[in-house]
């Protein structure tokens, strides 16, 4: 069994809210957007294993096969291991990240010629991923041998059973404790020890998923119920170490019965040794006939062995595998009954992809408090920010109406990166700074924040004056390396834009490519330290500076480049400020002359993960000069249908997103409503290859929850787009204001839920009400309109309105140039 939906989940409305009387989590589908991303499969990257919300431990089976950036695929692949902790939905090495220490079940064999090798033990699935079952904070599989799997966890530490069948007489299972197997087979040094007790301890030294660092993790295991509650379900009865005979022939391997310990001194190359434990235990069951259990207890740290043991104590003290798993299935209650429906009425393929997608909305960042192996802080201390160029357009916006506890935290995070480094981190990954993709992107999630939440920073422990001074240090101070952290702010200070073929006088080096695409971010970033100065209330000065700096994008704009008959596109830029030519449909999906586009040094278009043509519209702080440089609203709406049609659309990918929403710039909301619709339709799905592209850390989940609910945010802004929602009416619950905001759409028309609505189907919004009070604009409502309690009214109709957003004069939604957010 993989997944099923309940046939009846009541919902029953009190006043203004919600109560859910049955369980969400049976609602959440964790298998979306596991196929395999080889061979043009849609490789969503998702992981699917027991974890709790933001959980440091997430827990999960390893296929032998790649692409596996989460460890895990939905196809036939053989199983290697089971391990406690995975990136989730990222792009990544396509080899994985983590994946360290799997244990793995080995049957009645003779101890010392067990095939503990991670190649001679990897074993098919009794009906290939068929046999995966999964809920949130709890995971189950079953070899073809019969030997089952099971997990689940807390935030560092959890419980593995693997339940054996019958064997021969005598009976004897065993565990391979794997030291040096990461999923990308990065060993770099580490060791293992082992006691009569059945405690093992490891800790290893491995290389980052996405960086040029490596870092160390350890883990604890105990095989013995020592619980006061209960005796062992097991008895050890033989120990000892495995460990290739040499490097040169890492596949041969010898085990030592009673050996208690290992230790590899670190080595600046990857280590080919294969070693471990492996533990025999004899049956618990006298009858041979029937199945016997092993569990193991494990915990898991960034500081120490000693650390990863006492988190499995505290964390899991009493080995009660029920009140583990649901205590995490309760964390999930509690996250996804942020947003309620009433999932006995709207169409239930729309109620699994909400809940599945909010679910992933929370697996990361992952929450590593008390675990920083670098600096003492009382601040919170969060990894796998990976990376904030793909979260901050749509996961962050989510948490910040969902989630207002855990995001402060995450933003406490971002800001003690800066207390301690100077910058404000951009893809921690592994616990270390990984590449830095585009802008400095973390700057607009603090943006966002001081916007939202200054009147409330003290409440929920955000220092505001630190937040804001990281914001002015990473607009203004350049790194070293700003490849790894920060941004090449001298060029942009020097030029007004990011120069083509520069070298820094000041020594500062980076990855000098993506100039045009890093400059659209770059006046993202600074419109956030705009925001957050005008929250703030900081000086004139400071916001006049930064109110410039948002504009310089149009430095990148090049009038006279043509294409597909429209004229005006991003460019990069010579320091003598004649512009180096790109084709505007390079690194497009329809790229004629395939491009590199990533990070490498052969980018030489000036985009990353886009084209000119799409990068081109990145302005959502001030669409109106977009629209403006384009041509008017007739040249632009007729641009972005083209940009639809002809496929230079990528739903896969973060420029993408704003891209159905650009219709309310021109105030043509119904296009939005239409195009939203099909780009829903033609891309997700409740099947494993439900997500079009990596889940990118939760990005592409909380980009579909939001097509859901009918809105899309603005960066560092109190606007959010709103259109047509695909469920008649939802009620949002913000945990620190105490509200229920309860959103419902007048005259929901189920005939609208397809890729096109027919004609004359009511999909087109009307009015908007807040609260009894008719909205100047259909096309935006504020943030606080959706968190402040009460009830907002959409209404649709059959027909688009004559005036589009509305006659007032700020309808249509805020741009910079035309004197938005004042």
């Amino acid at each position: 069994m993989r997944f099923s939906i309940p046939c009846l989940v009541i919902i029953f409305f009190l006043g203004q809210h919600a109560d859910a009387a049955t369980n969400l989590t049976s609602l959440v589908n964790l298998f979306i957007g596991t196929a395999s991303g080889a061979n043009g499969g849609s490789g969503g990257n998702g992981f699917p294993g027991a974890a709790v919300p933001h959980a440091m431990a997430k827990v999960g089976i390893d296929v032998s096969t790649t692409p596996r950036q989460a460890g895990y695929i939905s196809d036939d692949s053989p199983i290697t291991g089971i391990s406690l902790i995975h990136d989730e939905g990222t792009g990544g090495n396509t080899e994985g990240g983590y994946g360290n220490f799997p244990l793995f079940p080995l049957g009645n064999c003779s101890f010392t010629s067990c095939p503990v090798g991670i190649e001679a033990r990897s074993i098919l699935r009794q009906f290939g991923s068929a046999s995966d079952s999964a809920s949130p904070g709890y995971f189950t599989t079953t070899f073809v041998d019969g030997i089952k799997i099971e997990a689940t966890s807390t935030r560092r530490a959890g419980l593995i059973r693997f339940t054996f069948p019958a064997f021969t007489t005598p009976t004897t299972n065993h565990i391979v404790v794997d030291l040096t197997n990461d999923l990308q087979r990065s060993f770099q040094g580490g060791f293992i020890s082992i006691s009569p007790s059945a405690r093992v301890m490891l800790g290893g030294t491995f290389l980052q998923s996405y960086g040029t660092d490596n870092y160390t993790i350890y883990s604890c295991y105990d095989f013995t119920n020592l619980s006061p509650s209960g005796g062992a379900e097991a008895h050890l009865t033989q120990f000892g170490t495995y460990q290739s005979t040499s490097a040169s022939s890492p596949t041969t391997i010898a085990i030592t019965p009673f050996n208690t310990s290992l230790s590899y001194p670190y080595t600046p190359n990857v280590s080919p040794i294969q070693a471990g434990a492996l533990l025999a235990f004899a049956s618990t069951n006298s009858n041979s006939s029937s199945s016997s259990t092993v569990t193991a207890r494990f915990g898991i740290s960034f500081l120490s062995t000693e650390q990863a043991c006492a988190n499995a104590e505290e964390e899991v003290p009493t080995w009660n595998w029920d009140a583990v798993q649901e205590a995490s299935r309760a964390k999930w209650e509690d996250v996804l009954g942020r947003v309620l429906v009433d999932t006995g009425k709207e169409d239930p393929e729309i109620v699994q992809l909400l809940y599945s997608s909010l679910y992933r909305a929370s697996l990361v960042p992952a929450n590593l408090t008390d675990e920083n192996p670098y600096w003492s802080s009382q601040y919170p201390f969060y990894d796998a920010l990976f990376c904030s160029w793909d979260t901050f357009r749509t996961v962050h916006p989510l948490l910040s109406i969902t989630s207002p506890f855990e995001w402060a935290e995450i933003v406490n995070a971002y800001v003690d990166g800066w207390r301690n480094t100077g910058y404000i981190p951009e893809c921690r990954s592994n616990t270390k700074a990984g590449y830095v993709q585009g802008g400095s992107d973390g700057m607009p999630i603090l943006g966002d924040f001081a916007v939202k939440y200054a009147a409330h920073a003290t409440q929920l422990g955000v220092p505001m004056d630190d937040l804001y001074q990281a914001l002015v240090d990473t607009a203004e101070n350049t790194p070293p390396n700003w490849y790894m952290v920060g941004r090449q702010n001298t060029a942009w200070k020097t030029f007004g834009y990011i120069p083509t073929d520069w070298v820094d006088p000041s020594g500062s080096v980076g990855l000098p490519t993506r100039e045009a695409s890093r400059a659209f971010e770059y006046a993202v970033g600074d419109f956030a330290v705009r925001q957050a100065g005008v929250a703030l209330k900081k000086s004139t000065d400071d916001i006049a500076k930064y109110s410039k700096r948002a504009m310089n994008f149009v430095n990148h704009w090049d009038p006279t480049v043509s294409s597909d008959g429209f004229t005006g596109f991003a460019q990069r830029r010579y320091p003598n400020r004649t512009f180096a030519y790109s084709p505007p449909d390079a690194c497009s999906p329809i790229d004629p002359t395939p491009h590199s586009c990533a990070r490498g040094t052969d980018n030489d278009v000036g985009f990353y993960e886009s084209s000119s043509w799409e990068m081109s519209f990145f302005a959502p702080h001030s669409m109106s000069t977009i629209i403006r440089l384009m041509g008017g609203d007739a040249t632009f709406i007729n641009r972005t249908d083209l940009y639809f049609s002809k496929g230079y659309y990528t739903a896969g990918n973060e420029p993408s997103f704003q891209m159905p929403w650009v219709y309310h710039y021109a105030n043509r909301p119904d296009l939005t409503a239409l195009r939203v619709r099909q780009i829903v339709y033609e891309n997700f799905n409740t099947g494993i290859g439900g997500v079009p592209g990596n889940d990118d850390s939760g990005a592409m989940a909380a980009l579909l929850t939001f097509h859901l609910l009918g809105l899309y945010p603005v960066p560092s802004s109190h606007q959010l787009l709103i259109s047509t929602p695909f469920v008649s009416s939802y009620t949002i619950h913000h945990e620190l204001l105490n509200t229920y905001t309860t959103v419902t759409v007048q005259n929901f028309d189920p005939t609208t839920l397809a890729q096109t609505p027919p004609q004359g189907s009511r999909v087109y919004v009307q009015r908007i009400s807040v609260n009894g009070l008719q909205r100047d604009s259909i096309c935006w409502i504020e943030w606080e309109d959706i968190v402040g309690g009460g009830e907002i009214v959409i209404e649709v109709g059959p027909n688009p309105t004559r005036d589009g957003c509305g006659t007032a004069p700020d309808a249509r939604p805020a741009s910079l140039e035309t004197g938005g957010f004042d």
